[in-house]
């Protein structure tokens, strides 16, 4: 009986054991979920804070839009009466040149034989001075010196024009060594002869190229499009928008270069004309200042210089611009931005503004206490400084609050905004002092 006993209190402990464990691991999890959630609205409270404000700081507002832009300028193509037997440049793209300088030329009509004889010359007054080399004057070795540093510098080169401008100034000097070689030398006859006739050749190739010379100073191009002489400044009031799209130039396309022909640009100034529909488009005006950012993110001052507003809302805007000339070059049509301003201040969101009986407030928070500030938005010649996001906004002036019709309570007790200050967003005016 005693055994049956003790075996029954055995397994009521065991049971209650296990209960016990069972109860101790229910409590546990309760514990861990409600931490849990402790932790989970913690951070759920501290995230919607701080969705709920904004710092107050310096920063930039743009109002810009992105839009396709023709390229116009003040250019003029100069083209020879050779221009079938090929050029050879003179002046690279994009080197600046003066009035009346040669910028290109066309070749002769029998220059590579004419080229050939001259090589073959050369190589024969070259043995001839072989033997001349004990008859070395100093002038000799001031040529020879020329013609090593020539040579190091050429090798050097990747400019095509400079390479044949280089090698042309080495066989000059290579010509006048000889001459003088020639007629220090016992051989000398033989050797005049030589260079006699290479002059002769030489005359003849020169006499028989075409050089083709500035009209007036730029900038130097060979890529030609056939609209150097349409899409000029001189006729912005006949664009319109059908002519600009009939035109079927791929935007961002490289305008191919020209074998036949070159042109020479306005260093200075080039235009953009593009179409837009926008806001501030139909309130611009020539002589307005803005900025354009091109596809090499740099942003350039740049004006407007002609307006035209279309009855059906679009606007036809022409853009002068000084700087990056070279850059536009290479295209007739481009994809840019127009920066309509750019402005610095206290930046705050839109959504930390709000208007009651016409003016205007945020709220700011500071040491667990929320206040409305009056604060006025920046205006530049009557533009509100403000995109779609951001505003910058200015502290109001004693003179300016006495304007308002304030009080001299209130205008004693004014405090306006500060940097770093915490700005309420969506903020009820209604609930605040």
């Amino acid at each position: 009986m005693n055994e049956i006993e003790d075996k029954n209190n055995e397994k009521n402990t065991r049971v209650k054991m296990k209960t016990k464990k069972k109860n101790n691991k229910i409590i546990v999890f309760v514990a861990l979920v409600l931490i849990i959630i402790y932790v989970l609205y913690a951070i759920f409270l501290l995230t919607s804070e701080q969705s709920k404000t904004f710092t107050v700081e310096q920063g930039k507002i743009y109002l810009e839009e992105t839009n396709i832009g023709y390229i116009i300028r003040d250019e003029k193509v100069i083209k020879g009466e050779n221009y079938k037997n090929g050029m050879q440049q003179i002046k690279a793209e994009g080197e600046k040149v003066g009035a009346n300088e040669s910028v290109f030329r066309y070749y002769s009509q029998n220059e590579e034989n004419l080229k050939q004889k001259i090589s073959d010359l050369d190589g024969k007054i070259q043995e001839a001075m072989k033997e001349t080399t004990d008859i070395l004057s100093s002038d000799v070795k001031t040529i020879e010196n020329q013609i090593d540093v020539k040579v190091a510098e050429l090798n050097k080169m990747t400019d095509s024009s400079k390479i044949n401008e280089y090698k042309k100034e080495i066989s000059e000097l290579v010509a006048k060594k000889a001459k003088i070689a020639g007629e220090s030398s016992p051989k000398g006859s033989y050797l005049k002869q030589l260079i006699d006739e290479r002059a002769g050749y030489e005359n003849e190739l020169n006499s028989g190229a075409e050089y083709v010379k500035a009209t007036k100073s730029g900038i130097v191009s060979y890529r030609v499009d056939g609209l150097e002489e349409t899409l000029t400044p001189n006729n912005l009031e006949s664009l319109t928008e059908e002519y600009l799209n009939n035109l079927g130039i791929n935007t961002g396309k490289i305008i191919a270069t020209n074998n036949e022909c070159g042109k020479i640009i306005d260093n200075f100034t080039c235009y953009i004309a593009t179409i837009s529909n926008s806001e501030q488009a139909k309130i611009a005006e020539a002589g307005d200042k803005i900025k354009v950012r091109l596809s090499n993110n740099s942003e350039i001052d740049a004006k407007i210089t002609y307006v035209k507003h279309e009855e059906n809302g679009k606007n036809l805007i022409v853009i002068e611009v000084n700087n990056e000339i070279t850059e536009l070059i290479n295209y007739r049509k481009i994809s840019f931005d127009l920066i309509w301003f750019s402005y610095s201040g206290f930046k705050v969101p839109n959504q930390a503004i709000v208007e009651k009986d016409g003016l205007k407030y945020v709220v700011r928070k500071r040491a667990g206490y929320s206040r409305k500030v009056l604060i006025k938005v920046a205006n530049k010649k009557g533009k509100d400084m403000a995109n779609e996001k951001y505003t910058i906004i200015e502290n109001y002036k004693i003179d300016e609050l006495e304007k308002l019709g304030l009080s001299n309570k209130d205008i004693n007790n004014y405090k306006g905004i500060a940097l770093y200050d915490e700005v309420i967003l969506n903020p009820d005016l209604d609930k605040m002092e």
